[in-house]
């Protein structure tokens, strides 16, 4: 399941920030990657390449806790909004990243 991002409403300051957060936090994954790649392909010990991945990992799943945490602001701010996810549905993404 992905994260859909509303284009017919114009977008409210807290979704531009929620949108920057996740956007950062992504961005610093790729680059983390990178070093991983990079790691890798000149052989680098293993525990450096572990801690690497582990941080990879970390921003991947912060950036994943923001989504659901805007996601769960707006579905309390808007709750007659058709567009945001139910409960469970939150329940289930949220849970997908434990």
């Amino acid at each position: 399941m992905t994260a859909q991002i509303d284009t017919t409403s114009e977008p409210t300051q807290h979704d531009a920030e929620a949108q920057r957060k996740v956007l950062n936090r992504l961005r610093r994954a790729q680059g983390q990657l990178g070093a991983v790649i990079s790691a890798v392909e000149r052989g680098d010990n293993c525990r450096d390449v572990v801690q690497q991945l582990s941080a990879v990992s970390k921003a991947l799943d912060r950036a994943g806790f923001l989504v659901i945490s805007s996601a769960l602001k707006d579905c309390m701010t808007n709750p007659d909004d058709s567009g945001n996810p139910n409960p469970e549905e939150l329940e289930k993404l949220f849970l997908s990243l434990a």
